[in-house]
């Protein structure tokens, strides 16, 4: 399955107490689940910076990566930016 990570940066206006935010979060893995079976969440954080969440997925459908970008941008109130990823390892091998 080829990775990909995906970077978000939640909306100041998404919500206005932190509490509600848990809520977003289950509703947008909710819709994932159920609309993107063919992605593999391997692992989530929160981050400062530039980026507010860190999202560590697999997939062997590209289009499914990108519909499960779109329910986070809209669900989740934020902008993303995907990035396909190669373990380190491998790209290595590659050269």
């Amino acid at each position: 399955m080829a990775t990909y990570v995906i970077l978000s940066r939640i909306s100041p206006e998404a919500f206005s107490d932190p509490f509600e935010f848990k809520k977003i979060a289950e509703t947008v893995a909710s819709k994932i689940k159920s609309e993107c079976p063919d992605v593999v969440w391997r692992e989530s954080y929160s981050t400062t910076g530039r980026f507010d969440v860190v999202d560590i997925v697999e997939s062997d459908d590209p289009k499914q990566i990108m519909k499960a970008s779109m329910i986070i941008r809209s669900y989740g109130h934020s902008t993303t930016e995907t990035l396909s990823a190669i373990p380190w390892d491998e790209f290595l091998e590659m050269l």
